[in-house]
């Protein structure tokens, strides 16, 4: 039976440094922004998100949600604090993240951008049902969008400098943006926004 708002379990699993991150208003959400861990597993996005990457506020970046592959969802931060997961739309924004390979282990060889691993349909459902928790508790909800969408960035690919490659790809092109649109109750956020 797929997941629903009502049945969905979300198991708490704070991050060591959850209580350093900002707090915010729910009025203040308006984005969720969907990713892919691009890690084999969620005891690896786990060992990812515990890391301090920002030594001055002694905090990490890390999505609010992950889901792994057979729907379990898991919250390492809290809806009202922001998370880093989207660089200049942290504050705005909720992020959820899917394990999922991506281009793991090579991010950034310019060999080896494609996506290959599809999202099971126990994720997605799972996703789906999270998605309506968050309508149900935050207001100001009203926007969707993959994280390759607001972090347009292009770097110098780590095999051949002499090559760009797009620093974030998630979720990809093997996510089910229609059935997602069809479903979520959410809109997809203009470029412009």
């Amino acid at each position: 039976m797929p997941d629903t708002p009502a049945t969905l379990r979300i198991r708490e699993q704070p991050l060591p440094y959850v209580a350093r991150l900002p707090v915010r208003a729910p009025e203040e959400i308006d984005l969720a922004v969907v990713h892919c861990t691009e890690l084999p597993d969620m005891a690896m996005a786990r060992e990812y998100g515990e890391r301090i990457l920002y030594p001055e506020r002694g905090t990490g970046a890390s999505g609010h949600w992950y889901v792994d592959r057979d729907g379990a969802v898991v919250e390492y931060v809290p809806a009202l604090r922001v998370a880093h997961h989207v660089r200049g739309w942290n504050p705005r924004s909720v992020g959820i993240e899917l394990v999922n390979l991506g281009r793991y282990p090579r991010w950034y060889d310019s060999d080896h951008q494609a996506m290959t691993e599809p999202y099971p349909a126990a994720q997605v459902e799972a996703l789906l049902a999270l998605l309506d928790r968050l309508r149900a508790t935050l207001p100001a909800l009203r926007w969707i969008a993959g994280h390759e969408e607001l972090d347009t960035e292009r770097l110098p690919a780590a095999d051949d400098p002499r090559r760009t490659i797009a620093r974030k790809v998630d979720p990809g092109p093997l996510f089910p943006w229609a059935t997602v649109l069809a479903r979520c109750g959410l809109q997809r956020l203009p470029p412009a926004a």
